[in-house]
C-alpha cells in the first residue's frame, strides 16, 4: 500500500457500518482517502460503527444497495474512483431461514453495485467481497485455489457464488474484460476475527457475550476447522489489490483468496480455548451438538496467488489475532476511547508490516473447556 496513491483518492465503500467494512473505512481514512460510506444502519447494538464513532470521519449515506437508482445517483455524485463492495447479508444460519432476503441482498445487491459502476463511467477499480464459502466444498485437506469450482451447498454460499458469476458477466460484457473499463476483482477471505463484531452465530461475538455475562460459550461444531485471521489481514490485501487494479486492470482482475498460513487453520475448540484464557478464569465453553443447517467441517484457502502477485502476507498468527481481538473487547468494556484504541491497533499492525515480520511479543495462552 502507498499513501501517495490513496491521499485524496475518492473511495466509495458499501457496508461500512458493518464489522469488516468499518475496519476498512478506518484504514482508508488513515491513508488519507476521501471515503464515502453507503449502508443500512449498523446491524447490531453495540457495533464497531458506533463504538468508534466512525460517522465522524466517514460521510455516511444510510440506504439499501437494493435501491438501484439511489445507489447509482450517490455513487456518481461522489465522483468515486475506487469502489469497495462489502454490504451483504453475511450470516449462514440466517440465510437458511431467510433465503429470499439473502439472495436479493447478496446477489441482486451486487448486480446493482456493478450496474452503478457501469453508469458512473468514473470508477477505475472495484473490489467485490464475497466469501470463502463460494467454493464447491469437497472437504479437501488442502486449500482451495481461485481456479477451483464455485458452488456452495446452502443459501449463503450459493448467493455469494451467484455474485461471483455476476461480476464475471459484467467484466466480460461491459468492461472489456477489464481491458478498457474499470478493473473488477472479487475477494474470498477466510474466517475473520477482530474487535467490534457483534453478529449472531459467530464464534468471537458469541464468546464475548457469554464471557461478559458469566455464561458458558456454547459451541455447535468444536472440531470444525477454519482459516482464522485478524480482519486487518484481508483488509490490507484488498487495499493492495485495489491499487494494482487501478494501475493494470487486465492483469489483476478476477478472484483472489486472502487466507492465513496453513498452521493458522485451527479447530473451533482450539480458538475457544484461547479466547477463554484471554478473558479470564470465569470464561469457559461447552459443546452443544445437535442438528442444524449444513456447515462445512473443513474449509481452507490457498493464498499463493496473492503472495506471488501482490506480495501479500499475514503478519499476525492465530494466537496474536485472538490476543488483539480480546484486548479490543476488553477496552470497549472499560469504556476506553475506541476510535483511538482502534487507531492504536492499526498502527501496531502497520509497524509489523514495515518490519516485515510478526509484530507481537505476547506469550501463547492456554485455555480450558468443559464437556
Amino acid at each position: 500500500m502507498t499513501s501517495s496513491f490513496w491521499n485524496g483518492r475518492r473511495v466509495f465503500i458499501t457496508g461500512h457500518t458493518g464489522f469488516m467494512g468499518g475496519w476498512l473505512s478506518e484504514r482508508m481514512s488513515a491513508l488519507g482517502a476521501e471515503v464515502t460510506g453507503y449502508a443500512l444502519p449498523a446491524p447490531t447494538d453495540p457495533s464497531f460503527f458506533e463504538a468508534t464513532r466512525l460517522w465522524q470521519r466517514v460521510p455516511t449515506v444510510t440506504a439499501d444497495i437494493r435501491d438501484l437508482d439511489r445507489l447509482s445517483a450517490i455513487m456518481a455524485s461522489t465522483g468515486a474512483e475506487i469502489v469497495f463492495h462489502l454490504a451483504a447479508q453475511p450470516l449462514v444460519r440466517r440465510a437458511h431461514t431467510e433465503p429470499i432476503e439473502t439472495f436479493s441482498t447478496n446477489t441482486m445487491g451486487t448486480i446493482n453495485v456493478l450496474e452503478s459502476i457501469r453508469r458512473s463511467g468514473k470508477v477505475a477499480a472495484a473490489v467485490i467481497v464475497t466469501t470463502d464459502k463460494v467454493y464447491d466444498n469437497q472437504e479437501w485437506p488442502w486449500g482451495y485455489r481461485e481456479t477451483d469450482t464455485l458452488g456452495g451447498r446452502e443459501p449463503y454460499g450459493v448467493s455469494k457464488a451467484c455474485a461471483e458469476l455476476a461480476v464475471e458477466a459484467y467484466a466480460r460484457s461491459y468492461f472489456g474484460d477489464n481491458r478498457t473499463g474499470p478493473g473488477i476483482a472479487t475477494v474470498r477471505a477466510g474466517n475473520i476475527i477482530g474487535g467490534g463484531d457483534w453478529a449472531a452465530d459467530r464464534l468471537v461475538p458469541d464468546a464475548v457475550r457469554a464471557f461478559f455475562s458469566g455464561s458458558p460459550l456454547e459451541i455447535r461444531n468444536p472440531d470444525a476447522i477454519r482459516p482464522w485471521q485478524h480482519v486487518l489481514e484481508p483488509v490490507t490485501g484488498m487495499i493492495s489489490l485495489a491499487e494494482r487494479l487501478a494501475e493494470a486492470p487486465h492483469k489483476f482482475n478476477g478472484g483472489w483468496n486472502f487466507g492465513p498460513e496453513e498452521h493458522n487453520c485451527k479447530p473451533v475448540a482450539w480458538v475457544a480455548d484461547r479466547l477463554a484464557a484471554a478473558f479470564g478464569d470465569h470464561a469457559f465453553w461447552t459443546a452443544t451438538g445437535g442438528a442444524g443447517p449444513y456447515e462445512a467441517k473443513l474449509l481452507t484457502l490457498s493464498s499463493a496467488k496473492a503472495k506471488s502477485q501482490l506480495g501479500w502476507q499475514t503478519y499476525w498468527n492465530a494466537e496474536e489475532a485472538i490476543g488483539y481481538t480480546a484486548e479490543w473487547y476488553q477496552a470497549f468494556r472499560e469504556a476506553v476511547d475506541m476510535a483511538a484504541f482502534t487507531e492504536f491497533q492499526i498502527n501496531s499492525y502497520a509497524k509489523g508490516m514495515n518490519r516485515g515480520k510478526q509484530n507481537s511479543t505476547k506469550a501463547p495462552v492456554q485455555g480450558r473447556a468443559v464437556a
